[in-house]
């Protein structure tokens, strides 16, 4: 190819892409408007230069165009986490008027995920915002050529450039510091799926809990976040009662778990303490109350929102700092009946800190 077909080939997304920008910013700097800054637009200026663009006046009226409009694509809709993110996203969008078309999908599969994105680039998004519970949701749109800003809300980065997310080590780690510090030396981990970033974070924060005590790390047993696995495994640990502890990844999976501890006659907490994860709405009225850890899921969907709009105004901010989590301690946890003062403790690290 020619190098003046290649300059004919470049498009605004291309310049875009190259400048770091959003394609509306191009357009403005082709239009010569106000309200970007000098060292953005000389950024565009090199882009449009190196690919020897030549922008239609398509492209230049991008700028008067805007829809107004934000893309939002959902994996893991039937879980609370992802739903709720989404849900308080929408009321952020509305109030700084925008609309939102979403696409929801229960599992992830990367050829509709994919599908998915581009279609709402065809229905002229502004920006795309992904709520991904596993990484190959992230991996699905890492380094596809949108056209528009990407902003994920997920537990690992996954080399997409920007992200929100909660802390789910500190607060799994403040679950564990917990248990420990009421005697408990036994303490088995029902994670979530393997594919998980909030399952993994969670998982690597029990590990190291107890490492840094000196405590052993047990093979955590794997559920799929629903009760009835939950329930399975509790079925497995109340056969071994090996231990006086139990962190679950999620609430729902405590909740069967706690009901198989029931049925094999295992008093919570008495005989095992649960404490599990999210705060769902009915932990607090279970009998007993579950103890968990609090996401504000309210919060991180405004945080995403908040992205988008730093994003679309080529504000050179950094993506905001991990929302925190709270541990809720009720009725399900209390100090073992027998402590072993004889096992090795190390002093607890701060619950927020990362390992």
């Amino acid at each position: 190819m020619s190098e003046p077909e290649k300059a004919r080939a470049a498009t605004i997304f291309d310049v875009a892409r190259l400048a770091g920008v959003s394609h509306q910013t191009v357009s403005r700097v082709l239009n010569d408007l106000p309200n970007v800054r000098p060292v953005t637009r000389e950024r565009v200026e090199k882009a449009i230069a190196q690919l020897r663009y030549v922008p239609s006046p398509a492209a230049r009226a991008l700028v008067t165009r805007r829809s107004r409009t934000i893309g939002l694509v959902v994996t893991g809709a039937a879980e609370r986490g992802p739903s709720s993110t989404a849900l308080h996203f929408n009321a952020a969008a509305r109030d700084a008027r925008y609309a939102v078309i979403t696409a929801s999908m229960m599992r992830t599969d990367v050829s509709e995920l994919r599908a998915a994105a581009e279609l709402l680039v065809r229905q002229n998004v502004e920006a795309i915002v992904l709520i991904a519970t596993d990484r190959a949701g992230v991996d699905a749109l890492e380094g596809v050529e949108l056209g528009v800003p990407l902003v994920t809300v997920a537990s690992e980065q996954r080399g997409v450039r920007h992200r929100v997310t909660l802390d789910q080590f500190a607060g799994a780690r403040a679950a564990v510091d917990y248990l420990v510090e009421l005697g408990h030396r036994e303490i088995r981990h029902v994670r979530g799926p393997e594919g998980s970033m909030d399952a993994s974070e969670r998982a690597r924060a029990w590990f190291t809990g107890l490492s840094d005590r000196g405590l052993v790390a047990r093979e955590p047993l794997e559920g799929d976040w629903s009760p009835e696995s939950g329930f399975e495994i509790g079925r497995v640990l109340a056969e071994q009662r090996d231990f006086t502890a139990v962190f679950v990844s999620n609430d729902q999976m405590a909740i069967g778990v706690m009901r198989a501890f029931a049925v094999a006659g295992l008093d919570v907490p008495g005989d095992v303490s649960v404490i599990g994860f999210d705060d769902q709405p009915e932990a607090e009225f279970l009998s007993p109350p579950l103890s968990t850890v609090r996401q504000d899921f309210r919060g991180l969907g405004r945080d995403a929102m908040t992205l988008v709009l730093s994003v679309l105004g080529d504000e050179e901010t950094p993506d905001p700092p991990l929302r925190p989590t709270e541990l809720i301690v009720r009725g399900s946890v209390a100090p073992p009946r027998v402590v072993d003062a004889d096992a090795p403790v190390a002093p607890a690290r701060s619950r927020a800190s990362r390992a």
